[in-house]
């Protein structure tokens, strides 16, 4: 500021010159605001009181500087200008931000022209600069577009507000002893200019009264892009625009929803696809797309210093945690795809399928009906395929990958707290957390506040709001809705059973055959073909739900009226993830723990409304019709969410632009460009967290029964990463910079689902795989030394007397009439004493499935619990560095102030109590080295 002061002063009086010499005259913010007002979203901020004082502070700083200079009228040939500039119509001026408006011939037309009159008013009064472009010099001829510049004056002050950091002094910390290997990995590094765009400085947070202490070479660039039209988008979200219904309205956003407005953003620096010519451009959105938005670069690291300073850290840091997400599952992968090997090449030796396709074995168990009338006696060898595909998820090797995944989701998280310690550290954001709590006041919180009260911290009087017998009365409707939701999701899942039930019976009729089955048949069994259609009807009933309850959440989140933004998030994302919980795993959880346990026996089965009869596991397990549901799920998941993030945008895009493609390229505007483009909204990356939260819940919830999950996420999110940056980089407007320190709540969930993770694990290898009853049988109940396991098939399959059928379950049409028949279960048989109870082996078995649960459950905490323990979340280096940028940061501080302090005592002012000032000041200086 100092520096070009004179200069800034002359060029000011010789536009004054140039100017009709018009005054600026009219209220003030604070004339036209008051604690009552109603505001809209903001993505940060302070009460509207103290935006009040600053704006007026400013103003009263700048003075008739600031009249001259944005009232100025500027006459500049249009022509000499290229359309695809970032800069006012001076080439000097950045443009930050954008607002686009069409004429409304309606009755609210007027409205809306007044409106933008007085919003656009308050925006000059808050020292920004606007220029209009008239709607006949855009390509469709009916867009109006505003742009916005903030100057050095508007950017210091709100850089002081909104405690923004900013370079005091080059890192003088070594970088790290570069490792010998490095070699290895030189094949998927990106260079080093993308990699890191900026030079890594010691950073304070801003101050205008100490503008000499920090690195500015050229006011122009100080301040990032990023930075800046986060510094605009603050004060659109908080300047007014007038009085209705006799409160007076605040916000960009409100004014995007009355239609006075049709969009607000700012703009790219460059198109994706080529550099700009401006040589002023930094063109680092065509460097993200060539080094990292291709999906032929998908095997390269990503530039997150780069993603940070373009998109802001909060887009940086979702970045980070799913490319870290997606190295951790390449381990996962590995062994996940080693015990699927394990179970092909040891398929023709496992004794079970053997028996099962054995023709004098299965070929002459006759198993009892699988519906009541309709379906007739079957071979046990007619599942043979079936039961040999089910050896592949069903083996040893399922209990090793279901403790190993426990521990391996104990290391993502704990290694990704300390390279979140690493970010945090390397952004500037260790300190964010209080800052947060400060700047992050909803001004829909505000608008409703009727009352002031003390900070118990601040011993600040500030706005609070509060609650009345109607409020109390509105918080309880809503959470019965959202009960009735999750109810209505339970109620679509009962319904799908009913579904599994019904055709399960259609299909039972279908396919018996007491003769060799068809191929086909052999391979898809009456479960099996009943689970991939109940699978799909779900997977549609999944996404109907999904749309319906997104809206109902954020409408329900709105009415709650949180008091800030890090409030509205938690519990929106608390409704989503419970929703979605229940909604994409209340099947799975159905096929695992409750499918065939309640079927009964024959001659006194079980039904559902007394009308549908209880469906049984396949001979060999539940265990391959669950890994079924799972894979049709998340891969229909992973498929439709790919063609919603990628190719609709792109035609949204494509039909947008279909116009503008006829236009001569000159004639097409950088800020049409981007104003043709999709919005990507507040809650872009809720919905990406969301998306990668449920399918980490896939392979970790349900990854004893599909080893390979891990693998089809692995291949989903590296295709993730390439589909999500290209679509940000090339089909979305550029978001507003928001900043994070962390992935917040997620956090929390992964840390809870993490822990259920095993416990659900544990349940599916002691009840729904084959695991444990093989296991009691090979060591109590084995009948051959040299072959345990034969014998096991007819151990585990009980008889029932045909003549004790009930004329309801009796086949209809028998083909043969059969004495005895088998079913799946440890009862006794017909001729016991204890006709058709449970034997001892059942017991037996019941008794290992509950100690293996009990076993594993602690075996995997307390090595979880100890691997937390022994791994620090925060790096030795990492709190080095914080400890001395703090102890450089304070040295460089009380310097700076002793310096002025002996500037003034040259100049003989109060010299005693100076001296008093400076040696205070040289004791400050010596306890920060001390410390």
């Amino acid at each position: 500021m100092n520096r070009l002061g004179r200069k800034d002063e002359e060029t000011l009086i010789e536009m004054a010159q140039a100017t009709d010499g018009e005054e600026v005259n009219g209220p003030l913010f604070e004339n036209i605001s008051n604690t009552d007002s109603e505001h809209p979203g903001n993505s940060e901020g302070l009460s509207t009181t103290e935006t009040t004082l600053l704006i007026s502070d400013l103003q009263g700083n700048t003075g008739r500087r600031f009249n001259l200079f944005l009232k100025r009228r500027l006459r500049i040939d249009k022509r000499h200008q290229s359309k695809d500039s970032i800069f006012f119509r001076d080439g000097v001026r950045q443009i930050d931000f954008v607002l686009s408006y069409v004429d409304d011939p309606n009755k609210e037309g007027e409205k809306k022209v007044d409106r933008r009159r007085e919003f656009e008013n308050n925006l000059e009064k808050a020292g920004l600069e606007l220029e209009t472009e008239d709607k006949k010099e855009s390509e469709n001829g009916k867009t109006y577009f505003v742009k916005i510049h903030a100057p050095w004056e508007v950017l210091t002050t709100y850089a002081e507000v909104l405690n923004i950091k900013v370079p005091i002094k080059e890192n003088d910390i070594p970088s790290t002893v570069e490792n010998p290997l490095d070699f290895i990995t030189q094949p998927f590094r990106l260079p080093e200019n993308v990699m890191q765009p900026e030079p890594d400085y010691f950073t304070a947070p801003f101050s205008k009264e100490r503008q000499e202490l920090y690195l500015i070479h050229d006011e122009q660039t100080f301040f990032s892009p990023s930075v800046r039209n986060r510094i605009v988008y603050y004060i659109l979200s908080r300047c007014p625009y007038g009085t209705e219904e006799g409160k007076k309205k605040f916000g960009i956003k409100r004014l995007l929803s009355n239609g006075t407005y049709s969009a607000a953003y700012p703009l790219h620096d460059c198109q994706y696809w080529k550099k700009a010519s401006d040589p002023k451009c930094d063109n680092e959105r065509y460097t993200l797309y060539k080094e990292w938005a291709r999906f032929a670069r998908f095997f390269k690291e990503q530039p997150l210093d780069l993603i940070r300073k373009y998109y802001g850290e909060r887009i940086g840091i979702y970045f980070a945690w799913l490319g870290f997400y997606t190295e951790m599952l390449f381990f996962a992968a590995v062994v996940g795809f080693i015990c699927f090997l394990y179970g092909a090449f040891t398929m023709n030796e496992n004794m079970s399928s053997k028996e099962i396709c054995d023709s004098e074995i299965g070929g002459d168990i006759i198993m009892c009906p699988l519906c009541d009338r309709k379906c007739d006696y079957w071979r046990l060898n007619s599942t043979c395929e079936s039961s040999q595909y089910s050896h592949l998820f069903d083996n040893v090797a399922t209990l090793f990958f279901a403790i190993f995944m426990g521990i391996w989701v104990t290391l993502f998280l704990e290694f990704w707290k300390r390279r979140q310690a690493r970010l945090e550290y390397e952004w500037d954001l260790v300190d964010f957390e209080e800052e947060q709590q400060q700047l992050q006041l909803r001004p829909e919180y505000e608008a409703k506040c009727t009352q002031k009260r003390k900070n118990p911290v601040t011993q600040e009087l500030e706005m609070c709001k509060r609650k009345t017998v109607n409020d109390y009365g509105k918080l309880s409707l809503l959470y019965f809705g959202i009960l009735f939701w999750i109810s209505l999701i339970i109620a679509s899942m009962i319904a799908v059973i009913v579904y599994r039930l019904a055709v399960y019976a259609a299909f039972a009729s279908l396919m018996e055959n007491t003769q060799t089955p068809t191929p086909i048949s052999r391979l898809l069994t009456p479960q099996l073909a009943t689970s991939v259609t109940a699978s799909c009807l779900n997977f549609v009933i999944i996404m109907i739900l999904n749309f319906l309850y997104e809206r109902i959440a954020i409408w329900i989140t709105d009415m709650e009226i949180p008091r800030t933004h890090l409030e509205y998030e938690n519990r929106l994302t608390m409704k989503m993830f419970l929703f979605q919980f229940v909604n994409y795993y209340s099947s799975c959880f159905y096929v695992a723990f409750f499918k065939g346990k309640f079927a009964g026996y024959p001659g006194s089965y079980t039904y559902m409304f007394d009308s549908w009869r209880n469906e049984e596991c396949d001979p060999a397990g539940c265990l391959i019709e669950l890994t079924t549901q799972l894979t049709i799920i998340m891969a229909g998941k992973q498929i439709w969410g790919n063609i919603q993030e990628a190719f609709v945008p792109w035609i949204w895009n494509w039909w947008g632009r279909r116009r503008a493609r006829s236009s001569p390229e000159n004639l097409y505007s950088r800020w049409e460009q981007d104003h043709d483009l999709q919005t990507f909204g507040a809650l872009g990356l809720f919905y990406e967290y969301l998306e990668m939260v449920i399918q980490f819940g896939f392979i970790t919830l349900f990854v004893a029964s599909f080893p390979l999950a891990p693998l089809l996420a692995l291949m989903n999110n590296i295709l993730e990463i390439r589909v999500d940056s290209w679509k940000l980089t090339t089909q979305f407007r550029r978001p507003v910079a928001a900043k994070a320190h962390s992935i917040g709540i997620w956090q929390e969930i992964l840390n809870g689902m993490a822990i259920l993770s095993v416990v659900t694990n544990a349940f599916i290898v002691a009840f729904t795989s084959d695991m444990i009853p093989r296991l009691v049988y090979y060591y109590a109940y084995f009948t051959d030394l040299n072959s345990p396991m034969s014998g096991y098939i007819n151990s585990s399959l009980s008889v029932f007397q045909t003549s004790d059928f009930s004329d309801a379950n009796k086949p209809e049409h028998s083909t043969e009439d059969f004495e005895t028949c088998r079913y799946r279960d440890y009862r006794y048989p017909p001729d016991h004493e204890k006709k058709y109870t449970h034997t001892m082996q059942f017991w037996h078995i019941l008794a290992a499935k509950m100690a293996f649960i009990i076993i594993m459950e602690h075996i995997v905490f307390i090595v979880k619990f100890f691997i937390a323990w022994m791994i620090p979340d925060v790096p030795s280096e990492v709190k080095a560095k914080i400890k001395r940028e703090k102890y450089l940061t304070q040295k460089i501080l009380h310097e700076y102030e002793l310096n002025k302090l002996r500037q003034k005592l040259c100049e003989g002012r109060t010299y005693a109590n100076m001296e008093k000032e400076v040696i205070a000041s040289e004791g400050r200086v010596e306890l920060a080295e001390v410390m």
